[in-house]
């Protein structure tokens, strides 16, 4: 063998040992649950509200930096939101990241109901979304790597999930529209990559402004802003018989004045429309502020209001919802150990149920297409998912039978149980951002699925208007 055939040879030699497979990634993920646990704990320490993340998109951006990915940071007029990328060309896969805690909802990591102190807690687990997410863009980049491969890999930092819209701001900017596919996941108490109902929603305040007097001696020359509101709140609620059955209508009164003995010269409601077509969503809230115009008429007062927030439904790319199933179903669930066992016996007896089956945690759910409205919330993933192909999936990060948005959901997600889903979650958007880098036929599959579904004609417009985003949106 002469020199050059040696150098040839020694050369190939150390492409074919030095590439990693899937499975060497996976095992290399594993490996390092403890470090991103450690993250994931960090930020559940944080608890910052929507918005206000600042050091848990710090944290994620130093991490992902580290890992050679070139940071992107303040996007879309928002400071915590980020875009993290490595590599270029085509394909251009994208992983989303929340980390925004919900406010009131404090709670230590124990089976009883007990306040850390905070003023948040994360209760849709978005701690742990945000981490395996980075974690698996992180072991994506090393296969793409060790392959000498070409490709583009996305983290999309994502602000203030709850009741922000922070994505709808990012896919207002355009920010979406090169990506091949996007790859989400959310915490749940259930294994699945079924296709989940994500309603519409558009929410608003409305405000209300009279004129003060003394309730009691000058009630003529008083003009209430609380009467409006609750005129405007008594039609609305004779209104939903009248709505199909599959919306819902929620509020709350923000303001409602400060003393009795005053007529109260400002009022304010907060009002939220949901149904799984944004164009329902659109006729009703216009049906809703009508009912402001007709309550201030009546009362003698003005009325105005301001939008808060906008969501698209779910557009279901079933192409990539099989392709993380796949992967889900190979990788599989996890048993509780003893302590988490413990742990989960006595969160269930907080959750006024007969029974609980524990086996959730180590199941995974069988593919099924069918959309169930039962539990459906809203989420800006839902304007991704109009801008470019998404595949979502859930996996169990909470005790089965616990709802999200209660403390019990916030005591899970600190404890090892939180993490064991988490390592699930990152392991199956890895393996299948693996299969697309790896197969371009399936990228184009559910690229032309999307369009397909979504329709030639279609114009994204954000239902929030042009509105900026609401940094203060809580205060």
């Amino acid at each position: 063998m002469n020199y050059k055939m040696l150098t040839i040879f020694l050369f190939t030699v150390t492409i074919v040992y030095g590439q990693k497979t899937k499975t060497d990634i996976l095992q290399e993920l594993e490996a390092n649950n403890a470090f991103y646990s450690s993250i994931a704990m960090t930020i559940w320490d944080y608890a910052e509200v929507g918005y206000k993340e600042e050091k848990s998109s710090a944290l994620l951006q130093e991490t992902l930096k580290n890992e050679g990915f070139n940071i992107n940071a303040g996007i879309a007029g928002i400071p915590t939101a980020f875009i993290a990328e490595y590599g270029s060309g085509s394909p251009v896969i994208a992983f989303l990241g929340e980390f925004d805690a919900l406010p009131g909802l404090s709670q230590q990591a124990i089976p009883e109901k007990k306040t850390n102190g905070k003023i948040a807690g994360h209760a849709c687990g978005h701690h742990l979304l945000g981490t395996a997410s980075t974690a698996a863009a992180i072991s994506v980049k090393n296969w793409l790597k060790s392959n000498n491969g070409r490709g583009t890999i996305r983290f999309y930092g994502c602000p203030a999930e709850e009741g922000g819209s922070g994505k709808v701001y990012m896919s207002r900017e355009g920010l979406f529209d090169d990506v091949d596919a996007v790859l989400d996941w959310h915490p749940s108490r259930k294994n699945s990559a079924n296709p989940k109902v994500r309603l519409a929603n558009k929410s608003a305040k409305f405000k209300f402004y009279g004129f003060s007097a003394h309730a009691s001696s000058a009630p003529d020359k008083g003009r209430s802003a609380l009467d409006a509101v609750e005129a405007m709140n008594y039609m609305v609620n004779m209104m939903r018989e009248h709505i199909p059955q599959e919306a819902r209508i929620h509020y709350v009164i923000t303001d409602g004045g400060k003393a009795p003995n005053v007529v109260p010269d400002f009022a304010e409601v907060y009002y939220y429309v949901r149904h799984p077509n944004r164009n329902i969503v659109l006729n009703i809230f216009d049906r809703i502020a009508n009912a402001s115009k007709g309550a201030a008429i009546g009362t003698g007062t003005t009325t105005s209001f301001e939008i808060i927030g906008g969501t698209h439904e779910m557009l279901h790319n079933i192409t990539l919802q099989e392709t993380l199933f796949k992967n889900l179903k190979e990788i599989g669930g996890y048993n509780f150990d003893n302590e988490e066992l413990e742990f989960a016996n006595e969160i269930s007896k907080t959750l006024k149920t007969e029974s609980l089956d524990f086996s959730a945690t180590k199941e995974v759910i069988p593919f099924n297409t069918t959309l169930n409205l039962n539990g459906a919330g809203s989420s800006d993933v839902g304007d991704v998912s109009f801008n470019a192909p998404t595949g979502t999936m859930v996996t169990a990060t909470w005790v089965p039978g616990t709802p999200g948005h209660s403390w019990q959901a916030v005591a899970a997600g600190g404890t090892s149980i939180g993490s064991k889903g988490m390592l699930i979650a990152a392991k199956t958007l890895t393996a299948a951002a693996i299969d697309l880098f790896s197969d371009t036929n399936l990228v184009e599959k559910a690229r032309l699925e999307f369009l397909n579904v979504r329709g030639k004609d279609f114009k994204y417009n954000p239902l929030l208007g042009d509105r900026k985003p609401a940094l203060n949106y809580r205060e």
